[in-house]
């Protein structure tokens, strides 16, 4: 909701990264679940970059305990996004998932989350400071180790990287046929693909498309969204 209306809305940080980073045009799908036609809209796309959200993914779709009171849920994303994975996936649209996005890509897979990671003996405390200004919330916060044979690894050609984290829940199980491609220092996954394709199908933790181009690893991966996307095309 915006003011008493509701909107279906994207943030411009998103639209920014895949305009300019993936140099392709950014069009917002609403979330209307089970009205849209999955099948027709999957054959008017190039690619699908699933974003972060301050909504969750609801429990009762991974077998979890009800939320906290006053917790953010989203039922028609969810709606929408949760069923339109894995036909993407399945249709070889590349698929780029971020934060809530990661979240989404997990679950539509049959994983389960940690609804408050911090809470998680031996676990980081992932979340952001409310507090701090934007530059300081979306700062570096921890590195996270790439898996040796991962996509990310490739492209940033090192081991290791510092990543931004502003998230509260995480990965518990890992879905069906994914593959961890990063993990924070406590253990976290904090990035994984889809298993057995041939296609784009990646998901992270962190926030990449934040001033995407002032970071290397960043511009890569957008990049190679892009070109996943045009030869889709």
């Amino acid at each position: 909701m915006l003011g008493l209306h509701p909107f279906h809305v994207a943030g411009e940080k998103y639209l920014t990264a895949v305009l300019d980073g993936a140099r392709a045009v950014p069009l917002i799908i609403p979330a209307f679940g089970r009205e849209l036609n999955l099948d027709e809209l999957l054959d008017s796309l190039d690619g699908l970059l699933f974003t972060g959200s301050p909504s969750n993914v609801l429990p009762e779709h991974y077998r979890g305990e009800p939320s906290e009171a006053g917790t953010l849920h989203d039922p028609r994303r969810d709606e929408t996004t949760l069923p339109l994975i894995p036909k993407a996936v399945a249709a070889g649209i590349p698929v780029l998932g971020i934060c809530r996005g990661f979240q989404e890509m997990n679950v539509a897979f049959g994983g389960t989350l940690w609804q408050k990671l911090h809470t998680v003996p031996g676990h980081l405390d992932h979340r952001e400071s409310p507090d701090q200004p934007l530059e300081e919330q979306y700062g570096p916060a921890h590195e996270v180790i790439l898996a040796p044979d991962g996509l990310l690894r490739r492209l940033a050609g090192t081991e290791r990287v510092r990543v931004n984290s502003l998230h509260g829940q995480g990965v518990r199980e890992l879905g069906r046929g994914l593959i961890v491609e990063a993990r924070a220092t406590d253990g976290v996954i904090e990035a994984f693909r889809v298993g057995g394709v041939d296609g784009f199908a990646l998901a992270l933790q962190w926030h990449p498309e934040w001033r995407f181009a002032q970071d290397p690893l960043s511009r890569a991966l957008f990049a190679r969204f892009g070109e996943a996307c045009r030869a889709r095309r």
